[in-house]
């Protein structure tokens, strides 16, 4: 069974695990599957806000699909989160990338 069968297996038990879900997103990157990982990165994104490890891999991979203006809106709304949540190190690192796109 690959990595992606095992997630989905996981998922059947715990359809709303962010942490589940993040890393399916993670693995249909891998595979070229962006319009999936996108889906799942928005879900998670729209139904939790405050899960910041999203942010960063949703606006990265606009970046990739060439939707640059959607991908700095992302990065914005997750400096918010993360300093909203206190996290220093992830808000550190959306601004990075923020400002490598501008």
């Amino acid at each position: 069974m690959d990595r992606i069968e095992r997630i989905r297996e996981f998922l059947k038990a715990s359809p709303g695990d962010n942490f589940l879900r993040h890393a399916l997103a993670l693995e249909y990157i891998k595979t070229g599957n962006d319009a999936g990982a996108r889906k799942l990165f928005e879900e998670i994104l729209t139904g939790s806000p405050e899960y910041v490890g999203s942010y960063y891999h949703l606006a990265k991979l606009l970046e990739r699909v060439n939707e640059p203006a959607l991908a700095m809106e992302w990065y914005e709304k997750g400096m918010d989160a993360a300093k909203k949540a206190g996290d220093q190190h992830s808000y550190n690192e959306l601004q990075s990338a923020y400002d490598e796109l501008i």
